[in-house]
């Protein structure tokens, strides 16, 4: 069983406290008296530690997954399968599955405190920058769902950025990178020839961050800086929840496609 997971089971005390906490707490129904295991103390855990990044990414990740789907007035149909089907490939727990549920909820309520959640998610993740940027690309991803990135839903993203220290132009670089990612990933699902057809190429270049008048040597440094960002290993690592390797895995996965896609293309020439 993964550390956090553990704290699921009640296998340790409640070591974070703040408005994530609090949150996290409330989600699993009960609160939790920190020092039920005194090996692990809120002392020895202080912001930046790997135990607590997993505690705040996941609490952080459902409820300002909730946050959003609810901005635009109504959490669609789309939305609320993105996030059970994020719940399904991270293969949770009863528990962890009904803290999510729980979590989301919560993000959906007018009184959600997201600049507090916020702030605190960027103290415990202490300059993890790839954590971060991994956390604003699930949220896009459940944001675009539905098929489409609501203006609202937009704003609130890039106030999302701004408290996270997220420039205005890494979002937008960010997002269209999300948006080819999943256009190439349905075309991958849907398409029966194994030749990439010219809106799919540019999705491969996209999902690299480039366009096709990009070097090969461009292309390589691009796609392992990619593969570096989102190694999974490095990310559990850094704190991500042992849980949601299988989304790195899968986002390595496409970026690997991807990669493939535009050096078979440039091989035949096309």
């Amino acid at each position: 069983m993964s550390w956090l997971g553990k704290i699921f089971g009640g296998a340790f005390g409640f070591l974070m406290g703040g408005p994530l906490g609090a949150i996290l707490g409330a989600s699993l129904g009960h609160q939790f008296d920190v020092g039920i295991d005194h090996s692990v103390t809120d002392e020895s855990l202080g912001p930046g530690d790997a135990h607590r990044v997993q505690m705040a990414f996941f609490t952080a990740t459902f409820s300002v997954m909730g946050h959003i789907a609810k901005a635009d007035g109504r959490v669609s149909e789309a939305e609320i399968n993105m996030a059970k089907q994020i719940m399904t490939q991270l293969a949770l727990s009863e528990a962890m599955r009904t803290a999510a549920i729980n979590l989301f909820q919560q993000g959906k309520s007018n009184d959600f405190p997201l600049d507090d959640v916020l702030d605190q998610f960027r103290q415990e993740c202490h300059r993890r920058t790839n954590l971060i940027r991994m956390f604003l690309e699930i949220q896009l991803q459940s944001a675009l769902a539905d098929g489409q990135l609501h203006a609202i839903e937009d704003h609130l993203l890039l106030h999302i950025c701004h408290r996270l220290g997220i420039s205005r132009f890494e979002y937008e670089r960010i997002k269209l990178q999300v948006n080819a990612q999943q256009r190439f990933y349905s075309h991958q699902q849907q398409s029966q020839y194994p030749a990439p057809k010219k809106g799919n190429l540019s999705d491969a270049y996209a999902i690299l961050g480039l366009t096709s008048d990009a070097s090969d040597s461009d292309i390589k440094k691009a796609y392992r800086r990619l593969i570096s960002q989102h190694h999974p290993d490095k990310l559990v690592a850094k704190g991500l929840p042992e849980e949601m390797m299988t989304l790195a895995k899968e986002k390595t996965q496409r970026i690997r496609k991807a990669y493939e896609t535009i050096t078979e293309a440039r091989k035949s020439g096309r």
